[in-house]
């Protein structure tokens, strides 16, 4: 659905999460989290987009093992 990216930037992360924002209204489906972890190319213009949609963001624990 939201396809993939060997090497993404802060840019096609935004992207893709407004691509899937816009999947999840015209499937009318909806989601409550989004489990991610703390790397430094989720941008704060990604959590803006998921708040708007009604959808909070849950962090994984700092250095989690795979």
């Amino acid at each position: 659905m939201l396809g993939t990216n060997a090497h993404p930037t802060a840019a096609w992360v935004t992207q893709a999460i407004r691509n899937l924002v816009m999947h999840l209204e015209d499937a009318g489906g909806r989601a409550r989290f989004l489990i991610r972890d703390r790397d430094g190319k989720f941008p704060a213009l990604m959590e803006e987009i998921l708040a708007e949609a009604g959808i909070q963001t849950v962090l994984t624990g700092i250095r989690m093992p795979p």
